[in-house]
């Protein structure tokens, strides 16, 4: 299979504005890692993660350090 044709697959993005397109519009990560030895689960994992940049139209979901008491 030839990428020739696709003009998406020989262009390079930096790394920093990778992260900030996926930081402008929010990154979900899932997942789950069970250890399990014998058919017994010893550990399972659940990762159930939002990633977004804040700003004025995404405020941040915690208060202020002023509003604390």
């Amino acid at each position: 299979m030839s990428n020739a044709l696709d003009p998406l697959a020989q262009r390079e993005i930096a790394l920093v504005d990778l992260l900030d397109r996926l930081l402008a519009g929010g990154v979900v990560l899932a997942g789950d890692l069970t250890l399990r030895i014998a058919d017994v689960d010893l550990v399972r994992i659940d990762l159930h993660a939002l990633i977004s940049s804040v700003n004025e139209n995404v405020p941040s979901p915690w208060p202020d350090a002023e509003e604390m008491p």
